[in-house]
């Protein structure tokens, strides 16, 4: 059965956020005074994932049946080839060049390595909870999966976001995804950031082979005594693992927990070097206050803004009201199954 779509301000809010923060995350906490915000190949990553949910639901209206996981993998085989990374064949050996989103030029830039991603690509196997596709717990795996917080119609947005970290990763970066997701998705329902912290804290997650008992604990516990202090987000987030990302991440948005202190948050995380948790900083903020509160003179510059809008609002258009139609049901938009074709 098909459930609503998120409310379209936390769905733009989310990955507009997220590509925002991956931009600024790399800056150092000095922001060029001019010129465009770019993107890494974390942000490429997210919205590839963002396309690859709207396929899937595509694919279900209709076929009556779908895997997002899957369509996930399917848009991360596009993004390697389009960047001409070897020894990775298209999906099913069909046109990377499909949907319009692998039109988009800056995506074909290499914007930093991704390299437990295209490992499990150039290996031609995805992943799965019970068969993970690597062992790398690297942040990657929770930064490209978060959006899977907005997916409330495939099983639990958690489960999904562990299911997508495992196409690649493996261990505490799957419980790391399946947490963060469900923080989008608890924000999503009304919850702040803090109480949707608390509330994913002691929620059940897998316990998958690999995994241990990660929780959002210490990022809660430093950001109730000791908020906005750099030497915690350096404890916090030292290393570039899933699970430091996102304690970083969740300790940086409930330490600015206000709508007007979105940029305080982004140059925090930055200046420390917490490239990875200004970028989940940046979702739960942006899915929290939406993306009017996103300084307007940074968005206008932001690279990927329009695609990240454009894949926003297509999402929530698409769960809402299915524009290709469906099995039984003729579309609205002719020309929507060329931009997400499901097949």
């Amino acid at each position: 059965m098909i459930r609503p779509a998120p409310q379209l301000a936390t769905a733009r809010g989310c990955i507009l956020g997220l590509v925002l923060g991956d931009a600024i995350g790399v800056t150092g906490g000095t922001v060029p005074a001019s010129g465009p915000l770019r993107a890494t190949s974390a942000g490429q990553l997210a919205c590839f994932t963002v396309e690859g949910l709207i396929r899937a639901h595509v694919r279900g209206m209709h076929k009556g049946l779908t895997d997002p996981p899957s369509m996930v993998w399917y848009g991360y085989s596009r993004w390697a080839v389009l960047q001409g990374i070897t020894g990775v064949k298209p999906a099913h050996g069909g046109d990377p060049m499909t949907g319009w989103l692998a039109k988009v030029p800056v995506l074909r830039e290499r914007r930093g390595s991704a390299p437990a991603t295209v490992t499990a690509l150039q290996g031609g196997r995805a992943g799965t909870l019970e068969h993970p596709g690597g062992a790398s717990i690297g942040a990657h795996a929770l930064t490209r999966a978060l959006p899977a917080g907005l997916c409330t119609w495939w099983n639990s947005p958690g489960a999904l976001g562990a299911s997508l970290a495992a196409l690649s990763h493996g261990g505490t970066a799957m419980v790391a995804a399946a947490l963060g997701a469900t923080m989008i998705h608890l924000i999503g329902l009304g919850n702040g950031v803090a109480g949707a912290a608390m509330r994913a804290h002691h929620m059940p997650h897998g316990s998958w082979s690999g995994t241990s008992a990660d929780t959002l604990a210490p990022a809660l516990a430093a950001a109730d005594t000791k908020p906005a202090q750099a030497a915690e987000l350096v404890r916090l987030a030292a290393g570039n693992t899933a699970h430091s990302a996102l304690l970083g991440g969740v300790y940086v948005a409930v330490s600015f927990p206000n709508r007007e202190q979105v940029r305080d948050a982004l140059l925090f995380a930055s200046s420390v070097g917490a490239k990875h948790a200004a970028t989940v900083a940046g979702a739960l903020l942006g899915a929290a206050h939406g993306p009017d509160a996103i300084p307007v003179d940074w968005l206008s510059r932001l690279e990927l803004a329009w695609v990240a809008d454009t894949l926003a609002r297509d999402y929530v258009a698409q769960v809402e009201h299915s524009p290709s139609g469906a099995e039984y049901v003729e579309a609205t938009d002719p020309h929507w199954w060329s931009r997400y074709p499901g097949g």
